[in-house]
């Protein structure tokens, strides 16, 4: 069951309204055990950041800001072989953070 990170409509100088926002076992797992923090993740996506996309991607993203979409950032993290995603669902109603093998 994925983990709550915030439950209210956040905007907090950001580009778009996350929604709800969890992350998921794996995630929570990873950010424990390498010592890091989700928010600095889920922050990059809110200011439109999307990392580690491809660039036709990251132009999707900017779209959807505007058309509304659905958004999704990916970032690799310190640890050699992970990788998470961050996905805002079209109508903002909720930001998940995840491993790509959750999905």
């Amino acid at each position: 069951m994925p983990k709550s990170l915030l439950s209210s409509n956040v905007r907090r100088n950001g580009k778009f309204h996350l929604g709800g926002l969890v992350m998921t076992p794996g995630v929570h797992n990873l950010m424990m055990t390498q010592d890091l923090n989700p928010m600095y993740y889920v922050g990059r996506h809110l200011l439109g950041d999307w990392g580690d996309i491809p660039d036709e991607d990251k132009l999707s993203n900017e779209e959807y800001l505007v058309k509304g979409g659905r958004l999704f950032s990916a970032y690799d993290v310190p640890d050699p072989v992970a990788r998470i995603w961050v996905i805002t669902e079209a109508d903002r109603s909720s930001t998940t953070v995840l491993l790509p093998s959750e999905y």
